[in-house]
């Protein structure tokens, strides 16, 4: 295992000359304790930085990757801090590299329909430039509007529109990466075919920050869909609402933009959360319907058949948003969950389990069974769509943290075990960072992880970007 060095006063005096001293943290615990933890708030999985710093330049980064490994001091890069991995978290302290000050936009390509962007630009910012030219950029997350994309291409977010659009790696074409030895290296562009070598955009979409730093982004854009309706459909229990999925897939006629669950437990909470009036009609889960096209005639046949199919196969009610103010509405519903559920306990543990679409209601069933056994609460929704479900597990207020460690370690394990038995995985969108490196090996076989581990010395042969998160080198 690598033997880490402390950040020495020599080594910040040589960080200062690289960046302005205004644009390093160093000895300020309280502007650190910002950097110590990402979306998963559980203390566990904190550790505080030595310095924070901020550069604006592949040129910066360049050379604060050779200094740190010539004083063997680790660093972690860090995007808008909204991830539920712990992926951008220090746990071997060292240097937190923050992309917060490139946060360009440098180019939108209207011809080529290609943007090319800092990582620190913030996702919704993208398609707030480019929607007056008939375009948006399809591979954004669910927390659009204050994730970094750079962050998004680190995790290969996912997102509600994952359905239709895919997920973040479809879109980038070309990356700008600093390598953990501090070399800049350019791969891809502007080209839709490339075959030339190793898909090394492929590797480095999705690898956690642990392969390098990206500094610049070329994103692939689509054309702006001129219509948008939304369906929020009610069911009196689970199973009805998830067995229509791959019917809306097979017999629709359109390919939905998203296909979102809620169980009742949080479409009651969201409900408090928004002080929402909806009439939920003894409803026990509800599916959250997006489609596009390109005319009012199309869409109206469109959801007008997607609305029969639901209410032929046991909807209590189809609630159609099909104007801007309607449609935020009900999304504000599914994009809410999360801070409502916070409400009732900040400590809670979120998980990103995915299986194949036709197992979903199988995994339901089993956190059901889970569920009522123990005195923790599990809390359902998510991307039915594509299989993803997150299920929050939530720690009573009354229940004192040590228990809540125990329990919460058990409900994991049993959540993990029959997503694997049913043919799925533990990390659809989030990725696996520190929280979920211990189950890598109970989903991942020995052989493949050895080679994953070559792989990261191979780049980083002194395991100095972003160490400990996904496996742990020996």
């Amino acid at each position: 295992m690598t033997e880490y060095k402390k950040v020495s006063t020599e080594l910040i005096k040589k960080l200062k000359n690289i960046v302005q001293e205004r644009h390093i943290i160093y000895q300020e615990r309280d502007k650190l304790d910002k950097y110590a933890l990402d979306e998963v708030a559980d203390p566990e999985y904190a550790q505080k930085p030595e310095v924070v710093i901020k550069p604006d330049s592949a040129q910066q980064i360049s050379k604060i990757m050779q200094l740190a490994n010539k004083y063997k001091v680790p660093v972690t890069p860090r995007g808008g801090g909204t991830g539920l991995s712990g992926g951008a978290v220090p746990i071997y302290r060292g240097i937190v590299l923050s992309l917060e000050r490139m946060n360009t936009i440098l180019e939108i390509d209207e011809k080529n329909m290609m943007a090319t962007v800092e990582p620190g630009v913030i996702t919704s910012e993208i398609n707030d430039q480019i929607k007056n030219k008939g375009l948006f950029y399809a591979g954004y997350p669910m927390s659009e509007e204050s994730c970094f994309i750079g962050g998004n291409v680190a995790e290969n977010a996912g997102g509600g529109r994952a359905v239709k659009y895919g997920v973040t790696g479809r879109y980038i074409m070309g990356l700008e990466v600093v390598t953990p030895e501090g070399e800049i290296i350019e791969l891809g562009g502007k080209t839709v075919k490339d075959v030339v070598g190793y898909d090394l955009i492929d590797l480095m979409v999705g690898s956690e920050g642990t392969l390098g730093i990206f500094t610049k982004i070329i994103l692939k854009l689509v054309p702006l869909p001129n219509k948008k309706v939304n369906l929020l459909t009610l069911f009196e229990n689970i199973d009805t609402a998830i067995h229509l999925v791959p019917k809306i897939l097979q017999k629709g006629k359109i390919i939905p933009t998203a296909i979102e669950f809620m169980d009742k437990k949080s479409i009651l909470k969201v409900y408090d959360y928004l002080n929402e009036q909806l009439p939920l009609k003894g409803a026990e889960a509800a599916l959250l319907i997006e489609i596009e096209g390109s005319d009012d005639e199309q869409m109206r046949d469109a959801y007008e058949n997607i609305g029969d199919l639901c209410n032929d196969n046991g909807a209590l009610e189809v609630y159609v948003a099909d104007n801007s103010s309607t449609r935020k509405r009900v999304w504000n519903l599914r994009r809410n969950i999360p801070e409502a559920i916070q409400t009732f306990s900040y400590t809670k543990s979120s998980e990103d389990i995915v299986v194949p679409i036709a197992n979903i209601s199988e995994l339901l069933k089993s956190i059901r069974k889970i569920d009522d056994q123990i005195e923790l609460e599990i809390f359902c929704f998510g991307h039915a769509g594509d299989g993803n479900i997150h299920s929050t597990i939530v720690k009573p207020p009354t229940m004192d943290q040590k228990e809540w460690k125990y329990r919460v370690k058990d409900v994991r394990q049993k959540l993990f075990d029959k997503t694997i038995q049913l043919g799925g995985t533990i990390s659809g969108e989030h990725g696996i960072g520190h929280k979920r490196k211990n189950y890598l090996k109970d989903i991942v076989d020995s052989n493949i992880i050895k080679l994953m581990k070559r792989i990261k010395s191979s780049f980083d042969p002194n395991n100095i970007v972003n160490p400990g998160k996904i496996f742990d080198l020996d």
